[in-house]
């Protein structure tokens, strides 16, 4: 059970106060020697960005270790994978601690509920004890001081808290996940699409495409440390074009209606939950976990989203993706032909 928070004030004077680590230092021929020894810290592994992370990272030979908040068959089948799994709550300290003890770098990810703030001030100080190297944060493209979305502007605090620590951070600010389209994948079965966004664009960016920047990163952390990446997929669409695109590639006729925020809250809350899935719908879909303003939290941040969506906040391109995870993002079409079976 979480420990009791303290004053966001309190946490905050700690996280511009700290002092901070080496930077710039030689990499020794004995540190590269051991380099295929570095451990690395991956939270909410059980999301489409996490669970990808995590895999990359094994496929490379590398030590991983999982902290997932609860047990169920993701987190069993990323254990017969090879990783370490271990179980605990970014807002408990020990948990944190205990997690990054060992650890060479770290990727840190906080599902869209209150408590980001705090949860970075603690992976801070829990980093900072650990000696850990690099830590690439999860943000997100309308992070920003003025957000009007208390979920985006609380990311934003989340980036200056690491800032703040002098920790080498890198952090990501993708746009709409390519993963929204299977979070209507029942809906558009059906041949309509129901979505809160209008006329806005954007370039959808898988969570896998996401994962090769994060290990790109961690195995390369002083080329990146300081650096703030947004991320995008490789072309834009607005909604009307993406839903034409799924049709194509499914040979079907897919409409897009738009809905209001509330509606669209209802549809999430409202989906079956059956087996347990790698997938970041949860971090919407299960948002009643965290009681009634757990889910007003959510509402709010998707209605101020689909505003920024339509003024331009989550459009842009850039070549990120392959210049760091070594390849080109996918397409709309590779990844509804890669997720056919979902539609």
């Amino acid at each position: 059970m979480a420990e009791p928070l303290a004053p966001l004030s309190e946490l905050l004077f700690f996280a511009a106060n700290r002092k901070g680590l080496r930077h710039g230092a030689k990499v020794t021929k004995k540190e590269s020697q051991m380099k295929s020894e570095r451990k690395f810290l991956v939270t909410g592994p059980t999301g489409a960005t996490g669970g990808e992370t995590v895999e990359q990272l094994l496929e490379k030979g590398h030590a991983v270790r999982a902290l997932a908040h609860r047990e169920d068959e993701r987190s069993e089948r990323l254990s017969k994978l090879g990783a370490e799994v271990v179980f605990g709550d970014l807002l408990d300290m020990e948990s944190v601690r205990s997690a990054l003890r060992g650890i060479y770098g770290a990727y840190f990810v906080y599902p869209i509920r209150p408590g980001i703030v705090d949860a970075s001030v603690r992976f801070a100080q829990a980093a900072t004890e650990a000696g850990v190297e690099i830590i690439v944060n999860m943000s997100q493209k309308s992070a920003r001081e003025d957000s009007r979305s208390h979920a985006a502007l609380a990311h934003w605090l989340s980036e200056r808290v690491f800032d703040w620590s002098g920790l080498p951070v890198s952090h990501l600010r993708p746009t709409l996940f390519s993963e929204w389209m299977l979070y209507g994948a029942a809906m558009i079965r059906q041949g309509t699409w129901l979505v809160p966004f209008g006329t806005g664009r954007h370039a959808p960016i898988a969570g896998e495409d996401q994962a090769r920047v994060i290990v790109g990163i961690l195995e390369n952390p002083k080329a990146h440390a300081g650096n703030t990446y947004p991320l995008v997929g490789p072309v834009e669409h607005n909604h009307k074009e993406i839903s034409q695109i799924i049709g194509t590639v499914l040979g079907k006729k897919i409409y897009t209606k738009q809905i209001s925020i509330e509606k669209y809250g209802e549809i999430l809350s409202s989906r079956r939950r059956g087996s347990a899935r790698n997938t970041a719908a949860t971090a919407y879909a299960e948002a009643d976990k965290a009681g009634g303003a757990g889910s007003d939290f959510v509402l709010q941040h998707l209605k101020e989203i689909a505003i920024d969506h339509q003024n331009g906040i989550f459009s842009g391109m850039n070549n990120y993706v392959q210049e760091i995870g070594g390849r080109p993002p996918m397409t709309v079409e590779q990844f509804v032909e890669k997720h056919r079976s979902e539609f």
